[in-house]
């Protein structure tokens, strides 16, 4: 991963909080290399994203992050029927047992995905209803998942339109190639003459 962020001179990625440790390495990698050689060639690339910070979204399991290989999460390309199965298969417990009860763990990430998806008068609702001992889980899953369709819905239909045009895919593979080649090729070179390579 970090050969691939440096390898192309990045400034901004576009990741999760799960891989803040991995682009403090790539940061590490670049300031060792610039004052090793007394060069400012790599620049320190920052983590992209529309917020103040990052975040990470919790899995349909409770057990930690939302991923493929996790088998726990929704896809952007998920249809509405998918969606509404994988999220009313969440996990959750047997209810609060007393007033104003912390949510478990497994309860707590439904909220989270709320807190990111939802309206907020929705999400008060159903924290009232926790902290009253009144929620019924079945309409919080399913209120989530309408929600989850509604802000998925634009981008499978634009992953749809693009996957159904084979000449648009196969056109911005090859330029996304050449691009990659070029912008590789030039690192290498750069690097190359300020550690004094020579080819023979």
């Amino acid at each position: 991963m970090a050969a691939d962020i440096i390898i192309h001179r990045a400034h901004k990625v576009p990741v999760g909080k799960d891989q803040e440790q991995h682009l403090e390495m790539t940061r590490r990698f670049a300031r060792r290399f610039n004052m090793m050689y007394g060069v400012d060639f790599f620049p320190e690339p920052d983590a992209y994203n529309f917020g103040e910070s990052l975040i990470k979204i919790p899995g349909l399991d409770g057990s930690g992050k939302m991923g493929k290989s996790e088998g726990n999460g929704v896809f952007l390309s998920d249809d509405p029927g998918t969606i509404r199965k994988k999220v009313m298969r969440a996990v959750t417990d047997t209810g609060p047992q007393r007033r104003n009860q912390k949510p478990s763990a497994p309860v707590a990430n439904l909220f989270t995905l709320m807190e990111v998806l939802s309206e907020p008068s929705t999400i008060q609702y159903f924290r009232e209803k926790h902290a009253s001992c009144e929620i019924r889980y079945g309409d919080l899953k399913k209120q989530l998942a309408e929600d989850i369709i509604k802000f998925t819905s634009p981008i499978r239909e634009r992953i749809n339109e693009i996957m159904a045009d084979s000449h648009y895919l196969n056109r911005v593979v090859s330029q996304g190639a050449e691009k990659a080649r070029e912008s590789a090729s030039a690192t290498i070179n750069e690097v190359r003459h300020i550690i004094g390579y020579k080819s023979f």
